[in-house]
């Protein structure tokens, strides 16, 4: 007996639609944590944002007195 495409297309093998559904199951989870981990990122990065621009402020003020001070006493 031959199948025709449109059989072929409805017949399913219900041990590998089970092992689809436990994939998908467990990927969601994977999902789930990984989301959880990027709100924890996102957070972090937020509380840190103003230490960023502190830094940045700091030696942006070190370096223009370190450029100063080496043009005015070691000029040629």
């Amino acid at each position: 007996m031959e199948l025709t495409m449109s059989d072929q297309q409805f017949q399913f093998d219900p041990f590998k639609f089970g092992g689809l559904v436990t994939q998908v199951e467990h990927l969601q989870q994977k999902v789930d944590v990984m989301e959880a981990d990027i709100k924890k990122l996102v957070a972090m990065a937020e509380r840190s944002k103003g230490s960023l621009w502190a830094i940045m402020g700091f030696s942006s003020f070190i370096g223009g007195l370190v450029t100063w001070l080496s043009s005015t006493f070691f000029h040629k």
